[in-house]
C-alpha cells in the first residue's frame, strides 16, 4: 500500500464521518425540540393526575437534592392554594429513582408518581405497583419511615427491595416533604433555592 492510497482511504474516512456528524446534528436539531415538548407534556399530564381537583397547577420554585435539579409546583383551584406537588430523587439500588409527590394544605402525602428509575426488575421495580404507592396517602412527615414487618401506621417494605423501598420514602419522599414545609410553611419564597443532599 502506497502512501497515496493511505491518504486517499483517510480521506475517504474523513468525509463520511462529516456526513454522518452532519446527518446526527441536522436528526438532532429537528428531534429536540419535538422530544423537549413531548416531555413537557408528560409532566403536565403526571402533575395532573396527581391533582386532579386543581384548576392548575403553577411552578412555584427550584430546588437541588442529590446535586439533581428539581421543581415544585403550587396546585390552585380558583385562587386558592389546595395543595404543592413536589419534584424529588432518592437514591435506590442501581439508579436515581425521580418522582413527584403530591400534599394537601397539611402536607400530608396525597399520591406519589414514579417518574423515572432503573431499579431491578421483578424486585426494585415494584415500587411502581399500586399497592406500594397506595401506602402514601395521608402520610404525615413522622409516619415516612420504611419497615420490614406488617404496617398501616408506616410504609411497609417491599420484600428483598429494601433499599428502593427506602429510597422512594426516606429520601425522596421525606427530603420532598420537609422541603415543602421549611420552604412554604416555615421560610417562604425566601428559601426557593434550597440545596438538599
Amino acid at each position: 500500500m502506497t502512501g497515496k492510497d493511505i491518504l486517499k482511504i483517510t480521506l475517504n474516512l474523513v468525509i463520511v464521518y462529516l456526513i454522518g456528524g452532519l446527518i446526527l446534528a441536522f436528526v438532532y436539531a429537528k428531534t429536540s425540540p419535538i422530544m423537549f415538548q413531548n416531555n413537557k407534556i408528560a409532566k403536565e399530564k403526571a402533575l395532573k393526575e396527581l391533582m386532579p381537583e386543581a384548576d392548575k397547577i403553577e411552578k412555584a420554585g427550584d430546588w437541588t437534592i442529590h446535586e439533581k435539579p428539581a421543581e415544585y409546583f403550587a396546585a390552585k383551584k380558583g385562587d386558592e392554594v389546595i395543595g404543592y406537588v413536589v419534584q424529588s430523587f432518592g437514591k435506590g439500588y442501581s439508579s436515581y429513582i425521580d418522582i413527584l409527590i403530591a400534599v394537601d394544605k397539611g402536607f400530608k402525602v396525597q399520591k406519589i408518581n414514579i417518574l423515572h428509575h432503573a431499579e431491578t426488575p421483578g424486585l426494585g421495580d415494584e415500587i411502581e405497583t399500586v399497592s406500594f404507592k397506595g401506602q402514601f396517602k395521608d402520610k404525615d412527615i413522622e409516619h415516612l419511615k420504611v419497615l420490614k414487618t406488617d404496617t398501616t401506621e408506616f410504609i411497609q417494605a417491599i420484600s428483598g427491595a429494601t433499599i428502593s423501598s427506602r429510597a422512594v420514602t426516606e429520601d425522596a419522599v421525606k427530603k420532598g416533604v420537609e422541603f415543602l414545609i421549611k420552604t412554604i410553611k416555615e421560610g417562604g419564597a425566601g428559601n426557593a433555592g434550597h440545596k438538599q443532599s
